[in-house]
Parts: C-alpha cells; sequence; structure tokens
C-alpha cells in the first residue's frame, strides 16, 4: 500500500526528492572542510589580531558565489543543476558569516576598536567588490 499523505494532511511527493538534498549535504561538506583549510591556512601565515582567515574565505566564497550566479541563472553556461549543491551546499558553508560577526564582537570586547572597524567595513566592502568581480567575469563568459 503507497502512502499519498504524512501524518499533517501534506502529499509525500510535496516533499523534495532526496538526491538533490544529499547533493546539498555533500557540498556542504566540502565547503566546511574548505573553510576550515583556507582559514587555517591563511591564518597561519598572518600574525596579529585581525581575523585574516575569515576575511579572505568570505572574500573568495562572494566573489566565487556571484561568478557561479552569472554562469548558471543569468548566462546558463552551467547547468542550473549545480545551484543547490555547489552554491547552497559548498558556498553556503564555506563562508563564515557568524564567525565574521562572533569575531568582530571579539575585537570589541577586547578594546581593538579599529581592527574591529575595519574587519566589519573591509568584509563588507570587498565581499560587494568580490561579487561584483565575479558576475562581471561569469557574465563576459
Amino acid at each position: 500500500m503507497s502512502r499519498v499523505g504524512d501524518d499533517h494532511g501534506r502529499r509525500v511527493a510535496d516533499y523534495p526528492r532526496s538526491m538533490p538534498l544529499i547533493l546539498i549535504g555533500i557540498g556542504g561538506f566540502a565547503g566546511a572542510i574548505s573553510r576550515y583549510l583556507v582559514d587555517g591556512f591563511v591564518t597561519d601565515r598572518t600574525a596579529g589580531a585581525f581575523p585574516w582567515g575569515t576575511f579572505v574565505v568570505n572574500a573568495t566564497g562572494s566573489f566565487v558565489l556571484g561568478l557561479l550566479f552569472a554562469m548558471t541563472t543569468e548566462r546558463a553556461i552551467l547547468p542550473a543543476d549545480i545551484r543547490g549543491p555547489v552554491m547552497i551546499g559548498f558556498i553556503g558553508a564555506y563562508t563564515t558569516f557568524s564567525t565574521y560577526m562572533l569575531e568582530s564582537w571579539g575585537l570589541v570586547e577586547s578594546g581593538s576598536y579599529g581592527p574591529a572597524i575595519a574587519n566589519l567595513v573591509g568584509s563588507v566592502l570587498v565581499g560587494l567588490v568580490a561579487v561584483a568581480l565575479g558576475l562581471a567575469i561569469g557574465r563576459a563568459l
């Protein structure tokens, strides 16, 4: 006997298919590992209180997201099927907004107001420039 609904009256067919969810999860796994590696690589090579690892991760994630958006959504150069696994899964796990906020607050609490402002403003400006560059390159291809 096949089941056409769940306990809340919704149809089973209304739920996402499992394969896209699995692919988004795999993308998220890869993005989280990549974030860890890039952040660690940058942090190991930069000294001081400024969170360069998170800064670089957010800038590169913004660039790649802009590039992929242009190439999949606007230009249809890449298949739309990569949006979930790559843009939601990988980039969603790779970028670090919550860490960016926590590190910025840590700078404020420690009295490092200049670096806190530089991190907050710099990350936003660099992120906007990075996404704009990614979009421009993706649109030019």
